[in-house]
């Protein structure tokens, strides 16, 4: 095979500010060695995350030009509604600014003190917003999902059995809905298969009970299902992701990711009395329906980017790339939550620092590393994210997982910069030994990675 090239051409550039490793060490001090806390015009790669940070296209800045900003019933909000109805099916479309205000508006409605909402595996703002209703968020990751090291197809996958026994157990009117969070951020990027989210889907209706996706990479996992898994070969991948949603009842939708933009989401829904609960609260805090908290540019670069991210040449370059960081980093030794996923790799942080417990933060230590060698930002996805303290007994217990994300921006950075990153993080790897642990100094009571400040714990 030929190489696989980027499908685009470049047509703006962004100059990037370069760093010595002393200046870094300054910087890193000074944000209480917390990469969110630095500042951007200080970082070299940024792989922090893939929200928000996709280069849009020329016709994505067109339609920036031609966005229509009325107040109610914009063109824009129309064309938007048109495509996101064409691909998902679902009876009503709700913009909204990001992704986790249409998550804070679904929650709102159907949370509350006793109530439990199943996933495959939730990210951090999904269980936020749920803790913060009063429900409790739960985890069902097949076994294989949380085995860094085999190789698997479908890594992300629900495990059925243990939700079927969850409904029983907790009883179907304590259950709102089921939901697929697809890719697996949390568990590695990793895709859900057709199968799975089929026979979840079996076991949500056997007890009546709705089946969301959380559907932010929901290109990215159409496209492993058509090179994954049997009978969808010559399947298009918009026939892939159109089946895929004609299981589900909704979905709630970051359009920062898989819809190429730097700012909007979605809310879908097919039930009308939720939708009508859904625009109450989207009017008090997000805005009338047919803008929801986004300006009509907004809604005119959504509705591109959704025809953009199904063409299959951007997919194959897409989730080949972040393959070829994968590879190379395996190839030099660096331990890796395998196989790659279709939007980062994760540095699995246990095999990477084994001396350093989970209480001291190995992820932390490697994310900070990464900075002061390379001016590399990225984010820790372990026990800083998702640990926790009892409060009776004050012991912490550790996430399941410890890992380092570096998520590839879409359509940002070149083989020359991914090469650069395989370089910085090789060198950490080579210097582990000299890695310190870390201690949390101060800590908000949730989504703490965000604000967290720590130091590091003398050797």
């Amino acid at each position: 095979m030929k190489t696989i090239i980027e499908p685009f051409k470049i047509k703006s550039v962004e100059p990037i500010k370069f760093t010595t490793v002393e200046d870094r060490q300054e910087i890193l001090h000074e944000a209480g060695y917390n990469p969110f806390l630095i500042h951007a015009e200080d970082v070299l790669i940024d792989l922090l995350t893939d929200s928000g940070t996709s280069a849009m296209s020329s016709k994505q800045w067109a339609g920036i030009m031609d966005g229509d900003e009325s107040y109610a019933g914009a063109r824009s909000f129309f064309r938007f509604e048109k495509i996101a109805k064409e691909i998902t099916g679902f009876k009503y479309i709700i913009p909204t600014h990001q992704g986790r205000a249409a998550e804070k508006i679904l929650f709102t409605i159907l949370g509350g003190p006793g109530k439990y909402f199943p996933n495959n595996t939730h990210f951090d703002t999904t269980r936020a917003n749920i803790e913060f209703s009063g429900a409790e968020a739960v985890d069902f990751l097949t076994p294989i999902g949380k085995d860094t090291s085999t190789i698997a197809d479908f890594k992300g996958n629900m495990d059925i059995e243990k939700l079927e026994q969850f409904i029983k157990e907790k009883g179907r009117e304590n259950i709102p809905l089921v939901m697929i969070t697809i890719t697996n951020n949390a568990g590695g990027g990793q895709p859900v298969s057709m199968d799975n989210i089929r026979k979840t889907k079996e076991v949500a209706a056997k007890y009546g009970i709705p089946l969301f996706l959380d559907a932010c990479r929901f290109a990215e996992n159409a496209f492993f299902i058509k090179k994954r898994e049997k009978g969808y070969e010559n399947k298009s991948a918009k026939e892939i992701a159109k089946e895929i949603f004609s299981y589900a009842d909704g979905c709630t939708m970051s359009a920062k990711k898989d819809a190429l933009v730097n700012m909007g989401g979605f809310l879908g829904i097919n039930n009308d009395d939720l939708a009508m609960k859904a625009r109450n609260i989207l009017i008090v805090t997000e805005g009338f329906p047919t803008y929801g908290g986004l300006a009509g540019r907004d809604l005119e670069a959504m509705a591109q980017g959704l025809e953009e991210i199904l063409d299959e040449h951007y997919l194959t370059y897409r989730i080949r790339s972040v393959e070829y960081l994968g590879e190379k980093l395996t190839a030099v030794g660096v331990p890796i939550l395998q196989p790659p996923g279709g939007h980062a790799i994760y540095l699995d942080a246990k095999r990477f620092l084994p001396n350093i417990p989970a209480h001291q933060y190995p992820g932390q230590s490697i994310v900070c590393e990464l900075y002061k060698t390379g001016g590399i930002r990225s984010v820790e996805i372990g026990s800083v994210m998702f640990g926790k303290t009892e409060k009776n007994t004050g012991r912490f217990i550790p996430s399941a997982l410890e890992l380092v994300r570096l998520a590839i921006p879409r359509r940002v950075y070149t083989q020359s910069h991914i090469d650069y990153v395989i370089e910085s993080v090789q060198e950490v790897f080579n210097n582990r030994s000299k890695l310190p642990g870390y201690k949390i100094t101060y800590e908000a009571p949730m989504l703490r990675h965000f604000t967290a400040q720590f130091e590091p714990i003398k050797l």
